[in-house]
């Protein structure tokens, strides 16, 4: 009896192994006809990285600030020449006040640095002030200019109390504070931005592509067919998971070489941790996108769906842009809800931080929890449909 139970149980395994492959080379061979999805896994990373790594800064270099320097003694002009210096600040000398408010009005300037005119006399007395002035539209941009001059003035304060220190400083007299820029030595915010690109992109590839998969058999009507076939549910979700599983990987590829190559962003933690977080992400996109194409039958309405609750959230409410600390505590509980987080803090870990343990293994499990439910749940929906 259990001779024909192992050999009723060879063959039913030996069917599953016929029938899974035979449906991947269906979907594989639907994909490659297919020339939009192609587009979408293989040519739109190329361009979502190039267009956000190029296009898109958090940083401030180059700002241009117009100088109005009143007062041309030798230590007026010692002030101005840390501007000048500064990468980040583009000065634009100017004869007065009015000609500096006529070109930040034009929005030609971004902020006017002025020196007045009784500038040496009021340093010789102890006490001297220089103005500035910041186009305030923009009040991150403005506070970050303002930062960099208060820094520069800073520092020529800090060379003149230097060059006037006749006699050795008492114990206790002065502090000298050494900065130190951990995780990105840089100061770029390219190295924050291009990691979270790669979480947008998969996100897209997992969740846009697949969330038309079942709704176009659905239209087309072929899954009318499979249902008076021995094809069972589970081989269905598995055909359609393989080769979009690996389109995602080769759209991953692409975004480590372009982080590598074209960005330099450095790899400081372990390239298959990074590489087995972004499998479990890219399953769980995967299943959050046969989920809305089972239930939904329609491929339009399945790609804005998708949109709208995948790659949206994930790109204003993962930590993509806006540090989630900054936000009302609802949208943070929204954020910390989004599967898009985890994977998001974890590879910029990976990235600038390197291996960190605490937080690579709890990414790793809420990610692994959110692929076994949003999976199950395909299958559950699917199941529902075929039975």
């Amino acid at each position: 009896m259990s001779g024909k139970n192992n050999q009723s149980g060879q063959r039913d395994y030996l069917g599953f192994q016929l029938r899974l492959i035979s449906l991947i080379r269906k979907e594989i061979r639907q994909l490659l006809r297919d020339k939009s999805n192609l587009a979408v896994g293989i040519g739109l990373p190329i361009i979502l990285i190039l267009i956000f790594g190029y296009g898109l800064s958090l940083d401030v270099r180059n700002a241009a600030v117009a100088i109005v320097l009143e007062d041309a003694s030798p230590t007026a002009v010692d002030v101005v020449s840390g501007l000048e210096l500064s990468p980040y600040i583009s000065p634009v000398r100017v004869p007065s006040m009015q000609e500096a408010e006529r070109l930040m009005l034009a929005r030609e300037v971004e902020g006017i640095f002025r020196v007045p005119s009784d500038f040496s006399r009021r340093l010789g007395e102890g006490e001297a002030q220089v103005q500035f002035l910041a186009y305030g539209t923009d009040s991150t941009r403005a506070t970050i200019i303002r930062s960099y001059i208060n820094s520069i003035v800073g520092q020529w304060t800090l060379r003149q109390a230097d060059r006037k220190a006749a006699s050795p400083v008492p114990a206790g007299g002065r502090i000298t504070l050494v900065e130190r820029l951990w995780f990105n030595s840089a100061n770029s915010s390219t190295w924050y931005l291009v990691p979270g690109l790669i979480v947008l992109i998969m996100t897209l590839i997992g969740a846009f592509l697949t969330a038309m998969v079942m709704a176009r058999e659905w239209e087309r009507g072929t899954l009318e067919a499979l249902f008076v076939s021995p094809v069972r549910p589970t081989e269905i979700l598995l055909a359609k998971i393989v080769p979009y599983f690996l389109l995602g990987m080769t759209g991953l590829g692409i975004c480590l070489a372009a982080a590598h190559f074209l960005f330099e962003v450095p790899m400081r933690g372990s390239l298959l941790i990074l590489l087995g977080g972004s499998m479990l992400y890219l399953l769980v996109a995967l299943g959050f996108g046969l989920v809305i194409s089972s239930i939904t039958k329609n491929q339009f309405t399945a790609s804005q769906i998708a949109i709208i609750t995948s790659f949206m959230p994930s790109l204003m409410l993962s930590g993509f842009l806006f540090d989630l600390r900054n936000v009302p505590v609802v949208i943070q509980l929204v954020g910390k809800i989004l599967p898009a987080t985890y994977f998001m803090e974890l590879i910029r870990t990976l990235y600038l931080a390197g291996d960190v343990w605490p937080l690579i293994i709890r990414n790793y499990a809420i990610l692994t929890g959110y692929a076994v439910l949003l999976l199950g749940l395909a299958r559950f929906v699917t199941r529902k449909k075929l039975e």
